[in-house]
């Protein structure tokens, strides 16, 4: 358990040292931050590194999982949840987002899907796995609950817009708000990984010899 976390850890920070990189260097770091999403990065000439970025944070993500489960402390409902923030991580690369130089495309609206299912399932599934754990999931839990009060200005913007008349994407600096949402769910799933690495490994039961002859 602890060496699938531990791998899961390091794949995780690769990828934040990839998304900080995506903001520091040129032609990516001239992106404004307030306004356009992360995902704006991979139309760009640098984009393979979001791309690795991005798998590289499902990879991890998985293999946290894959720690947890072994470990036992996992509902069916959690696993599930929290399999389709990798699975929606995956779809966030695998369809691009909207290139409006070009114009909207079905590609850009699964991307879109994607994203969603992902930014909901990472918080809804550490609240669902929280409520088996003791300490270390009271953490993964906190994790969670901040990770949704992030998402909240979204929500907000999109349900007000029929009657404020802005596009939720104007409503709100989005760019920032998705960067903080993004990072709480980073460190949520790092906390997850802290969960596992905590779980001692189950007893093996010895088997007397006399079964073995």
């Amino acid at each position: 358990m602890k060496a699938l976390a531990g791998l899961g850890v390091a794949c995780v920070i690769g990828s934040l040292s990839l998304y900080a990189a995506l903001h520091l260097l040129p032609p990516s770091a001239e992106l404004d931050w307030s306004r356009r999403t992360i995902s704006q990065y991979a139309l760009m000439p640098n984009g393979w590194m979001f791309d690795t970025a991005t798998l590289l944070l499902a990879a991890g993500s998985a293999l946290i999982l894959a720690a947890l489960h072994r470990a036992g402390v996992l509902s069916r409902a959690a696993l599930v949840t929290l399999g389709l923030w990798v699975v929606g991580l995956v779809g966030v690369v695998w369809f691009e987002k909207h290139n409006w130089q070009v114009g909207p495309s079905i590609s850009g609206d699964v991307h879109r899907v994607a994203s969603v299912v992902a930014f909901l399932s990472l918080p809804i599934g550490a609240l669902l796995a929280a409520r088996r754990g003791g300490g270390a999931a009271r953490w993964v839990a906190l994790g969670g609950v901040v990770s949704l009060l992030c998402f909240m200005p979204i929500l907000w913007a999109v349900a007000s817009e029929p009657w404020t008349g802005v596009r939720w994407w104007h409503a709100i600096p989005l760019g920032t708000v998705e960067r903080l949402l993004g990072l709480a769910e980073v460190i949520t799933v790092l906390l997850l990984a802290r969960w596992a690495w905590l779980v001692k490994e189950p007893a093996r039961r010895l088997v007397p010899a006399a079964e073995l002859s």
